[in-house]
Formats: structure tokens, C-alpha cells, sequence
């Protein structure tokens, strides 16, 4: 079973961003009230990678340095790196996280209960609603546990009639995120996303996954029970 679940799931396209990125192809780019998202694919699992701009301040965040470190300093610039937010500290999130920290000076961020397990040191270690600020664009940290302890999705609710939910590994366009053949992690991560993201969110809440295309919790809700009963 691999982290990702199939393509997108009903995602429709807003203003020319799709969410279509491939290693070793274009980022693409979509302005938000507030905020600026730039999708890249990085790496030999096909990773995600998240740049998040402030059009006010021109301050950035990076959701998971996941790997070609190469790629992500030509995508940040010379407009400089202010954080890094590592959504869950499996390998294949952090592989250029060292090399980004150096060259950028950012300060680290990670929940608390993957933070140790994370191979370069987080500055700042964050729990379940704690938010972290880009600018004078605000994000939340939502802690879903079942992929890793410690995993987290950052939500941008600007506008609460279309948030924004950077969800890492815990879901994907067709289903939750890998939980390893373990029962027990798979009805906590369930029971988390159901309570934490799927109860307070609405349909119209867009989803940046952590590997693969984007969808939305529009397209995915009607799943649940499915998901449920399979058992991953």
C-alpha cells in the first residue's frame, strides 16, 4: 500500500491551478485572498512541497523541504525562506530539510510528538490548533494522528466559505493516509479526520495532499463509510 490512493478525486480547477505537478515539471501557482500557493513535485516518491507566500509582507513558508533541495532554494529566491513546516517526520518529507535550513536560515516547526523523531532540530514544536503565521496570512495546525503520532494539516480559513487544508500524509484523493496494517492507528486517524476536518469543514474545503493531485472534502465525504468498512 503506498501513501497516495489513485488521482484526483473531483477536484475542480480554479483560476488555471490544477494541482497537476510532476517531478522534474512546472510548479503551479494559485493566488488566494491573502495568500499564494506554489505546488511543486519533488523527488523519487513524488512529494509535495507547498511554497506559501504573503502578497502583503512577501514573508514564505515551506510545507515539507521533502526532497531536491536544488528545486525548492530556485522556488524560494532571493525573497528568503521565514519557516519550514514538516507535516510528519517520515524520510521521505525531510530528505532536503537540512540543506534548506542552511541556506535559508528558517525556522523549524513540527508537532511535538514527531519533532524528536525529525533529523534536524525543530525550533519551534507545535500542537493541535497552535497557529503559525506567514506574514499576516494565518494557518492552523490540526493534529491527526494514525499516519505518524504527530502528523499535522495546516488549514488557511481566510475565507470560511472556502478554506484551504494542507493535509501532508493523513488524506488523499481516495482515502485516508497509510496506517501500515495497523487497526488500531487506522480508527484514530478515521476518527480524527472525521471529527477534526470532515465534521467542522465544509464541501468547498480545497485539499493539498502530501503526494499526488489535489481534490476537495466535497468529492471525498461520500467515501467514509467505504473507507471505514475496507479498512484503509
Amino acid at each position: 500500500m503506498s501513501d497516495a490512493h489513485g488521482d484526483e478525486a473531483g477536484a475542480t480547477t480554479t483560476g488555471g491551478y490544477t494541482g497537476k505537478v510532476t517531478v522534474g515539471g512546472p510548479a503551479d501557482t494559485r493566488p488566494l485572498p491573502g495568500l499564494t500557493v506554489t505546488k511543486v513535485a519533488v523527488g523519487p516518491a513524488d512529494n509535495n512541497a507547498y511554497l506559501l507566500r504573503c502578497p502583503v509582507t512577501g514573508e514564505q513558508l515551506l510545507i515539507d523541504a521533502a526532497n531536491e533541495a536544488d528545486t525548492l532554494l530556485r522556488l524560494i529566491g532571493d525573497a528568503g525562506l521565514a519557516t519550514v513546516v514538516t507535516s510528519h517526520r517520515h524520510a521521505d518529507h525531510v530528505q532536503a530539510l537540512a540543506e534548506v535550513v542552511a541556506a535559508t536560515g528558517a525556522t523549524t516547526v513540527a508537532h511535538a510528538d514527531d519533532a524528536p523523531r525529525i533529523p534536524v532540530p525543530t525550533a519551534r514544536v507545535v500542537h493541535d490548533g497552535d497557529e503559525i503565521t506567514v506574514g499576516r496570512a494565518t494557518l492552523r495546525a490540526i493534529h491527526l494522528v494514525g499516519h505518524t503520532p504527530g502528523s499535522i494539516a495546516l488549514l488557511y480559513d481566510a475565507d470560511p466559505a472556502a478554506p484551504h487544508l494542507f493535509t501532508g500524509d493523513c488524506l488523499f484523493p481516495g482515502g485516508p493516509g497509510n496506517t501500515f496494517g495497523d487497526a488500531d492507528a487506522f480508527v484514530t486517524l478515521m476518527d480524527d479526520l472525521e471529527r477534526k476536518v470532515f465534521g467542522p469543514l465544509p464541501d468547498t474545503t480545497w485539499i493539498y495532499p502530501g503526494h499526488g493531485f489535489d481534490s476537495t472534502l466535497g468529492a471525498e465525504r461520500p467515501h467514509l463509510a467505504e473507507w471505514r468498512a475496507r479498512g484503509w
